[in-house]
């Protein structure tokens, strides 16, 4: 990969999410870039660090685990977040290494990440995914059953940093983006984690806190 073109897609992708912020009204600095490097080697990973970039997404536990702890050494202000599906089973592995998990949407995998942050003594913020279009076949809880998985969150110590969604593909997501920031007004949580490479300028709008790029960034995975 030339060395350039990774720090001249994250200036483009800086620049956009501060025009989208200036019409909201808004911050560019309240927006986290989150820099989706699921499939993508250490070597593409490290022009991104070396351009300032510090926070980044993975998909996959064992994925993380092979390819972050070298990096995190050499770049320790680096935050990691999980932003794909979780199993109960890979909570400790989870906790141990993520800063952030952007996908609790069950109450197994809330009580299995209480255990696993009690025991480890390591408390990353935690998203709760809500499946906003009511897809069957999408990781997520259903709208209705937000507020009683919110406070089992509670109750099993995570911290709540806010709500997390992923909208239907191939229909306008701004309506999306609108129901996740109402929901998250209505239960008191104020980050907001949607909007991926091809609408996040749309979220940054309708106040994402937390934006999931990947291809505008890394280029096409093939």
């Amino acid at each position: 990969m030339d060395e350039a073109l990774p720090s001249a897609r994250l200036q483009a992708v800086r620049s956009a999410i501060a025009r989208a912020a200036r019409l909201a009204g808004r911050e560019a600095g309240d927006v986290t870039l989150i820099a989706g490097s699921k499939t993508h080697p250490a070597e593409d990973i490290v022009p991104l660090l070396e351009a300032g970039q510090r926070a980044f997404g993975e998909n996959r536990v064992q994925e993380a685990e092979a390819k972050w702890p070298a990096l995190k050494q050499a770049y320790p202000d680096v935050e990691l977040h999980l932003i794909g599906q979780l199993q109960s089973n890979k909570a400790a592995e989870a906790v141990a290494l993520f800063d952030c998990i952007h996908s609790v949407d069950r109450p197994s995998l809330v009580a299995a990440l209480g255990r696993a942050m009690e025991a480890l003594d390591r408390r990353p913020r935690c998203f709760v995914q809500v499946n906003i279009g009511g897809e069957p076949q999408k990781g997520g809880c259903p709208v209705p059953e937000l507020p009683v998985l919110l406070e089992q969150c509670r109750e099993a110590g995570l911290p709540v940093a806010g709500l997390m969604c992923i909208p239907p593909a191939d229909v306008e997501p701004a309506p999306y983006f609108a129901l996740l920031a109402k929901l998250g007004r209505r239960h008191g949580v104020s980050a907001l984690s949607m909007g991926m490479s091809a609408d996040y300028e749309a979220a940054v709008t309708i106040g994402a806190t937390h934006i999931r790029v990947g291809t505008a960034l890394f280029g096409e995975r093939f």
